[in-house]
C-alpha cells in the first residue's frame, strides 16, 4: 500500500489552506472530487483558530459563527462558495441548541438552504462541529 504522500490514482485531491498547520489528525480539511462528478467534501470544521488549532471560547453562537468561517475558507480555497453547498451535518454538544445554532446558521445561510442533519455528540470541549458537501 502506498504512503499517503504518494501520488495516487484516487478521483480527488485534497483541498489545504495555504500557510496553515497541517491538521493533527489523518484528514484532508476538504476534497474535490473530478472523474465522479463536480463535487467538495469539507471535513468537520470546528471553533478551533485556523493559526494555532486552539478552541476559541465562546458561547455556542461564537463558536457556530467560527466554524461556519472555518468551513468557507476551506470551501473558497476549493474554488467553491457557501452557495455551492448542497448537503450539512451539523453536531451539538448539547442538542436542545439546536433552536440557537438554527437562528446563526439562517445569517449565513439562505434560501433555499441545503439539506441538514443536526445530532447530539460528544464534542469534547467543543459545542459544535460541521461537515458539508458543495457541488462545484
Amino acid at each position: 500500500m502506498p504512503h499517503a504522500d504518494a501520488p495516487s490514482d484516487r478521483p480527488w485531491t485534497p483541498v489545504v489552506l495555504p500557510n496553515l498547520p497541517a491538521p493533527a489528525g489523518a484528514y484532508s480539511p476538504g476534497v474535490r472530487t473530478a472523474n465522479i462528478g463536480s463535487l467538495m467534501f469539507v471535513s468537520g470544521q470546528t471553533p478551533r483558530d485556523q493559526a494555532t488549532g486552539e478552541i476559541v471560547a465562546g458561547d455556542l453562537e461564537a463558536q457556530t459563527r467560527l466554524t461556519l468561517a472555518n468551513m468557507e475558507r476551506i470551501l473558497i480555497a476549493g474554488g467553491a462558495t457557501l452557495a455551492n453547498v448542497v448537503s450539512i451535518t451539523v453536531y451539538l454538544a448539547d442538542d436542545n441548541d439546536w433552536g440557537t445554532f438554527d437562528r446563526v446558521y439562517r445569517t449565513v445561510f439562505s434560501p433555499p438552504y441545503p439539506a441538514r442533519a443536526v445530532v447530539g455528540a460528544s464534542l469534547r470541549g467543543m459545542l459544535v462541529e460541521i461537515s458539508a458537501i458543495a457541488a462545484l
